[in-house]
């Protein structure tokens, strides 16, 4: 299979992820938990995660907080700084992980920066939204849909001049491009363990610039005799035993990308786009949605003319190429490249694949009018 859908989860990893993962599972207690060796020898290894992950994001070991999945802490982040009523600025390419959290809570949104891959408009549309009522700012790096890069830096600067609290949704941009919580000054970063830090399913980081509500309590190995959640990180982030196997597997994944480096990975990825964008711009009935380099991480849409999208992601799993088709769980996005009656078919790369991929797809797209 030719696997061309990182943008959900990296199934390509490097091995020793697996190895690493697997190796916990024999080996390691809960750590916190025991002064005997399988307890204190999973401390180490989830500290050394933290370590790793503070040194990829610019921050200290205790602002790294493990969640189950970019969602859940961009759950907690959302939930730490809106109630019902307040205003809130967003992109228009978030994807339901912040949506969904917003409309529950019964905030009031507004959405700029909505012209695809257009930087400039965006943080001038943002600069006009954040006003002094505005209680917090959040913004997607990178587009799950189609690959636009956000300018972040930029309007997490606004953020700090005005003193409003920024959230950065780094699903799709961690592990390939730099990301630094000092320089941004986020209150709160949150990302997935399976994507581009290429670690097991069932992880995730939420990088903390506050302590931040608690969605979940419980046990954490520390301040027993208290009823309540520490008054400190990460523990008041982390109720409950770790996912010691997956932490071990996503720690292997940072080094990994510690050791490529995500400017490496990111013009890996560019060229394998590029390369499929100048093969689909040969093929009329293709309509691709594409920046260019300093707009454009690795992530490609486009729609096929005359056909339904599930259809030509159908046509592409029948030939053993895995593409994503539909909405992608962000309609805003859709809304935003007025794509949401279509939806797009979506390629999405990684570190993994090729330009032998990108030239056994186009193949197939070739065939497909025929």
């Amino acid at each position: 299979m030719i696997y061309l859908d990182n943008g959900a989860t990296t199934l390509l990893k490097p091995k020793s992820v697996s190895r690493a993962s697997a190796y916990a599972i024999r080996h390691y207690a809960s750590p916190g938990r025991g002064g005997y060796r399988a307890a204190m020898e999973a401390a180490e290894e989830v500290y050394n995660c933290r370590e790793l992950a503070a040194k990829l994001f610019d921050t200290q070991p205790d602002q790294i907080a493990f969640t189950l999945n970019a969602t859940h802490g961009l759950n907690v982040a959302i939930k730490s700084l809106i109630g019902p009523g307040d205003r809130v600025v967003v992109s228009g390419f978030e994807h339901n992980a912040v949506m969904r959290p917003l409309v529950a809570i019964g905030a009031d949104v507004v959405i700029a920066g909505r012209r695809l891959f257009d930087p400039d408009g965006a943080v001038e549309e943002f600069s006009e939204a954040i006003t002094p009522e505005t209680k917090a700012v959040i913004c997607n790096h990178v587009s799950n849909v189609f690959g636009y890069i956000l300018p972040v830096e930029k309007i997490a600067e606004i953020c700090k001049e005005r003193e409003i609290p920024f959230i950065l949704d780094a699903s799709q941009s961690a592990g390939c491009m730099e990301i630094s919580h000092r320089d941004l000054g986020a209150a709160f970063i949150a990302m997935p363990g399976h994507k581009g830090l290429y670690g097991p399913q069932g992880t995730g980081i939420l990088v903390c610039g506050q302590l931040g509500k608690t969605l979940l309590e419980g046990g954490t190995g520390s301040q027993s005799e208290l009823l309540t959640m520490p008054e400190f990180l990460p523990d008041r982030q982390e109720a409950g035993t770790h996912n010691v196997t997956g932490i071990c597997g996503l720690a292997k994944g940072l080094e990994f990308v510690l050791a490529q480096g995500p400017v490496h990975i990111l013009r890996h990825e560019q060229r394998l786009i590029e390369k499929a964008v100048e093969g689909l711009a040969d093929m009329p009935y293709v309509h691709c949605y594409a920046g260019n380099s300093c707009t454009q991480a690795g992530v490609l849409s486009f729609n096929v003319e005359g056909m339904d999208c599930e259809e030509v992601g159908q046509y592409l799993a029948q030939h053993d190429i895995a593409v994503r088709a539909g909405l992608h769980c962000a309609p805003v996005a859709h809304e935003s490249a007025g794509t949401d009656k279509t939806g797009t078919v979506r390629v999405s790369v990684g570190a993994f694949n090729s330009k032998r991929d990108i030239a056994a797809f186009l193949g197939k797209m070739k065939k497909l009018h025929r």
